[in-house]
């Protein structure tokens, strides 16, 4: 998959293509249902797929304090996106003056000029260009013009439910892995460098691979069963995700992983952190005694959780 960084960076052979926007965060079923049909019409036309996202999401430029948690940073929504077969990916920086095109020149600049779209997909609800102006109809009286045809995207819906990142987002606030999994099509799972922190859990006999997590706010907190992959191996672990409140934390969101039976390095690797059952809330304790008992329960919970699953099928 092709990534292009701004609309200066577009070149003659970019032009002609079957495009979505939005901001894909996630990449979740209803993204995954437009991106097939994205595929499909792309290949009809013998054109490439290209998917038009922004960095940052408008909501975090206009209001970045409170903006939603992100599911997926860029890192992780590209490779996602590179999963669902996509061939481009045109990344806008959000900025001022994006912020202040109008819908028309919108269309003009970044469709026309800059893509030389031949089919347009989009949500029903889709809205663009300065003060939101620009919607579906306006796409299609913009595309009998310009010579390009549009489709909406229909509502997807799993267990009665309408799939969307707000709803994925709630469904990991409460804890409920298997509804935020549904609407995903796969696990949750958030990736990042293992960065040094506060080297604590070593002193309380369980050391931890700080995970960086490069965002304001996470979807969800707690302590987890998780399953840790680098890429080419697979471990077992508990995570505790949050703001780690027992040992004065400073207020960001910090992923913390405890490996089961490993030892080694994992300072500067890669890793993805899937979690599959959540244990407990993050709590305050009185002291790091308390915490550490705690910490032991929440290990004990961990393995009995893995005993009983067919994931790692040779733990002890």
């Amino acid at each position: 998959m092709q990534l292009v960084r701004g609309l200066h960076n577009l070149q003659p052979e970019h032009r002609g293509c079957v495009a979505t926007i939005g901001n894909f965060d996630g990449v979740h079923r209803g993204h995954q249902a437009i991106l097939q049909r994205l595929r499909e019409r792309a290949q009809e036309l013998g054109v490439p797929s290209c998917v038009v996202i922004f960095e940052p999401q408008p909501r975090e430029f206009f209001a970045p304090q409170q903006a939603p948690a992100r599911l997926s940073r860029l890192r992780e929504k590209l490779s996602l996106l590179a999963e669902q077969g996509v061939d481009r990916v045109l990344c806008l920086a959000f900025n001022r003056r994006l912020r202040e095109l109008s819908a028309a020149d919108f269309v003009h600049a970044v469709l026309v000029e800059g893509l030389g779209v031949r089919h347009l997909e989009v949500g029903d609800d889709f809205r663009f260009g300065c003060d939101r102006a620009g919607d579906f109809d306006f796409l299609v009286r913009a595309g009998s013009e310009e010579g390009f045809s549009l489709e909406a995207a229909s509502t997807i819906e799993v267990a009665g439910q309408r799939v969307s990142s707000t709803r994925v987002r709630q469904a990991l606030a409460e804890g409920d892995l298997a509804l935020a999994g549904a609407l995903l099509g796969r696990p949750y799972a958030i990736s990042g460098r293992v960065v040094h922190g506060q080297h604590l859990g070593r002193q309380l006999d369980a050391p931890t691979a700080n995970v960086q997590l490069k965002r304001r706010r996470v979807a969800l907190s707690g302590v987890f069963a998780v399953a840790v992959d680098d890429g080419t191996q697979r471990w077992p672990a508990v995570a505790n995700i949050g703001t780690r409140p027992t040992v004065g934390g400073d207020g960001l969101p910090h992923l913390e992983v405890h490996l089961l039976d490993f030892r080694g390095d994992l300072y500067g690797h890669q890793l993805r952190v899937t979690f599959h059952q959540k244990l407990r809330d993050e709590v305050r304790f009185a002291s790091l005694e308390e915490l550490k008992q705690a910490i032991d329960k929440d290990i004990a919970a961990a393995r009995a959780y893995w005993r009983a699953s067919t994931l790692f099928t040779s733990q002890d």
